[in-house]
């Protein structure tokens, strides 16, 4: 007996066409979960944390840099900020190379880069060398190129469709735990003391140690990282191979994203969340200084607190989303929150307890930071069967650059008026994403073609 089905995947539409008896489809439709997947995901996490922790270590004891190098505010927030810069006009050729090399490529690339980078810091402890610094940052920023968007493609090769969102958050927690190590180490490792020797002590053991964590990690990469399972682990993943790599058109697969209005509306929403996240954070030692003399510990903790309240959250959708499948409901919901906690941090910052700051920062970052993960998965089903690394790479390309105009912007607020109006100009911008969020519709692909039996997965006509 013969049964007529078919998806089409270049658009999502699944239209009826004849294919062969079930018995002989059967076979080709095998799926099959591997114990490794949890070691490629905890091996993707690690360098995904390494390379975290230094976007925020030179930002989070800011005053401290300023007095090593003898410069401006400005340019340690530009230490930050050239994770962001660097992003956008090279994610655009790594998403090319996933595409043709694949994930193996791409972490020996992230790995090796983030390594070199952290030797080039070690030999940038003298006050007239804040250039090698900043030569050894840019090299780390390039490498975050290689790891930021990969959290749902490491999640779609390796994992079924039943658990893919948790694995996603995962990938995001590797991200968001170095984050917060970064806020957490360098004030106890960097204290802020008048002595140039000591202080150039201190940092050589931070830059030491972070030297020798990413070393290891490398060599890991190296040894043991692996391009994807023999078998594939969902209907969808079973779907793309079957795509001939010279069918592949890269320019064409960012033109289809371009003319998929969803997505549109999700580019801009998500940039918008993450670039108030990262002004946030990379402000948050002027912040905190300004109302609270002298507590440069506290500012690092408080940024501990805003992040691991957000790895708690991401978990937590990540789990919400494999059980339910509401995406948008979910999504919506993160985004309004983050919203009213940007509210409630802003006009509690200046009360003058440090208690109530680590209350707002944990309410804060619960929803922002866990809107991460939502944000990636939610792309990849409205854009399925578009790479999952082109999707993400150009929602993280928005958020640099909201990222940047948010923390130049805001920081010129605070400088000439106050911290609560630069923190009422993020809010503003929230507020204006969760109504884009709103008008998203809904299109669920991959849960289409995960939902199709297995007799039905056959042809895939992509272009």
């Amino acid at each position: 007996m013969e049964e007529k089905h078919n998806f089409d995947v270049a658009d999502g539409n699944f239209d009826q066409v004849e294919i062969s008896e079930c018995r002989d489809i059967v076979p080709t439709c095998n799926t099959r979960l591997y114990r490794r997947r949890w070691l490629i995901l905890c091996l993707f996490s690690s360098y995904s944390l390494c390379n975290a922790f230094q976007w925020i270590q030179y930002g989070i004891i800011n005053n401290i840099f300023m007095k090593f190098y003898n410069v401006s505010s400005f340019a340690i927030d530009w230490l930050s900020m050239i994770y962001m810069l660097t992003y956008i006009p090279f994610i655009f050729p790594v998403a090319w190379l996933l595409e043709r090399k694949g994930l193996r490529v791409i972490a020996l690339f992230a790995a090796s880069i983030n390594c070199v980078g952290t030797w080039i810091k070690v030999a940038s402890v003298q006050p007239d060398l804040f250039w090698v610094t900043m030569l050894g940052q840019f090299a780390c920023s390039f490498a975050q190129v290689f790891i930021l968007g990969m959290p749902s493609k490491v999640a779609s090769v390796w994992f079924g469709s039943d658990e893919v969102s948790t694995a996603c958050a995962i990938g995001v927690f590797g991200n968001q735990l170095g984050i917060a190590i970064g806020f957490l180490i360098p004030p106890v490792l960097v204290p802020n003391v008048d002595d140039m020797n000591e202080l150039a002590q201190h940092m050589s053991v931070m830059f030491y140690i972070t030297a020798a964590v990413a070393s290891l990690i490398f060599l890991l990469v190296v040894f043991v990282f692996q391009e994807k399972p023999e078998i594939p682990p969902s209907l969808a993943q079973v779907a793309l191979r079957d795509v001939p790599t010279a069918q592949y058109s890269y320019l064409a697969s960012i033109a289809r994203l371009f003319r998929n209005k969803p997505f549109i509306l999700l580019l801009v929403s998500y940039g918008l969340n993450v670039g108030c996240f990262y002004a946030v954070s990379t402000l948050l030692n002027r912040m905190i200084i300004e109302h609270y003399p002298g507590e440069e510990v506290n500012a690092g903790r408080i940024g501990l607190t805003l992040v691991i309240a957000g790895v708690v959250g991401s978990l937590l959708c990540g789990i919400w989303l494999d059980k339910t499948k509401t995406y948008k409901q979910t999504t919506l919901s993160v985004y309004l929150l983050s919203f009213v906690g940007m509210v409630i941090y802003a006009f509690t910052l200046n009360l003058g307890h440090l208690w109530v700051v680590f209350l707002t920062s944990g309410l804060l970052g619960f929803f922002m930071t866990g809107y991460l993960p939502l944000g990636f998965e939610f792309a990849v089903e409205l854009t399925y069967p578009e790479s999952e690394g082109t999707s993400s790479g150009l929602l993280n390309c928005s958020a640099q650059m909201f990222g940047i105009a948010f923390t130049i912007i805001q920081g010129k607020i605070i400088d000439h008026f106050s911290t609560l109006a630069g923190n009422i100009f993020l809010c503003v911008f929230l507020l204006i994403g969760s109504i884009m969020t709103a008008l998203i519709k809904s299109d669920l692909r991959r849960q289409k073609a995960n939902s199709q039996p297995q007799t039905e997965v056959n042809s895939v006509s992509m272009f």
